[in-house]
């Protein structure tokens, strides 16, 4: 997920900083140093976010679907989550134990607080404010 998150930031940083011209995938691409076919996978998911438009033909591309002063980093680290940050077990705990009886709930818990911390920390920072940090 970091890197998910990452590339997602670079992609609107990018597009922020075109103002209102389109970008090509291949363009963002480029600044990423990723192949264009990745860039267009978390612009599919950003776009169902709502965080992105497309226009296709000529003069198409890829602008923000709303100002940069309203989309908060947990916006965008929010349409990109995917696995708990603490990570998750891929085997069952033996239930004869009772800390493997329950150690699965309570880690869950723990994932649920820290996601929460992060959102709330990320929900200050918006994206014109971390692309200023450019400037």
């Amino acid at each position: 997920m970091t890197g998910r998150f990452q590339i997602a930031v670079h992609i609107l940083t990018l597009l922020h900083s075109a103002g209102a011209e389109s970008l090509s995938s291949d363009y963002m691409a480029g600044s990423i140093n990723i192949n264009p076919v990745l860039v267009r996978k978390e612009l599919s998911g950003l776009r169902k976010a709502g965080l992105v438009q497309s226009k296709e033909g000529n003069t198409g591309g890829y602008t923000l679907a709303k100002p940069a002063q309203q989309i908060s980093i947990a916006d965008i680290y929010n349409a990109v989550a995917q696995a708990p940050l603490l990570g998750k077990a891929r085997n069952l705990p033996n239930p004869a134990c009772p800390i493997g009886l329950q150690i699965n709930q309570h880690m869950d818990t723990l994932n649920e607080q820290i996601n929460e911390v992060v959102v709330e920390h990320l929900g200050h920072q918006t994206l014109e404010q971390f692309y200023n940090q450019f400037n």
